[in-house]
């Protein structure tokens, strides 16, 4: 026996794409938190650390091509899952960085991942919204950036805190992205 729809399944869907909203956003934002601390354990000067924003950026506006693309070939569902799968090993491998190198090759890595969400998530609000609230649901999953700019530091400075150094921040703002797929798949 089949088991009936749910309700309202497509807002269940838009708030889904907030909180990845969100999550990408906290992912991000997490670095520039840490920032003080990273910079004086490596010795980095502020163009030193310039270096690790340009590798995300370089990264996000190169995959958001590729990962338009990419959805499109493998559908939303298996895409986002794929990708934020991605991004968030990706912000956990930042714990690991030894330098300069490790730590821009693992920012180029969030930015490449992280620049599905947009394309992905837009791509999710024309096949489960009719146009006609098309607009309100594009709206709600965007709010999902200042949500999770305002919610990064306040994260990343209390996993700073409570285990003193920010390489577990990396492990935890980087797992919330893991713990968001079975959800999303449930959906």
């Amino acid at each position: 026996m089949a088991k009936p729809p749910i309700r309202g399944l497509r807002w269940y869907i838009g708030g889904l794409l907030f909180l990845s909203t969100v999550i990408n956003y906290i992912d991000r934002q997490t670095l520039s938190v840490l920032a003080p601390d990273i910079k004086r354990e490596f010795g980095w000067n502020n163009q030193t650390f310039a270096l690790l924003v340009i590798s995300f950026r370089v990264a996000y506006a190169l995959g958001q091509t590729a990962c338009g693309r990419f959805l499109d070939a493998v559908g939303t569902r298996k895409g986002l899952s794929l990708t934020v799968a991605f991004y968030s090993i990706s912000a956990m491998l930042a714990s690991t960085a030894s330098g300069l190198r490790s730590l821009c090759t693992f920012r180029f890595l969030l930015g490449a991942g992280e620049s599905a969400n947009w394309p992905g998530a837009t791509k999710t609000v024309a096949e489960w919204f009719p146009r006609s609230e098309s607009g309100w649901a594009v709206a709600l999953f965007d709010s999902g950036s200042s949500i999770g700019a305002a919610i990064a530091p306040f994260l990343a400075f209390w996993v700073y805190e409570i285990s003193g150094g920010w390489r577990p921040a990396f492990l935890v703002t980087g797992a919330l992205g893991l713990l968001w797929i079975p959800l999303f798949r449930s959906f």
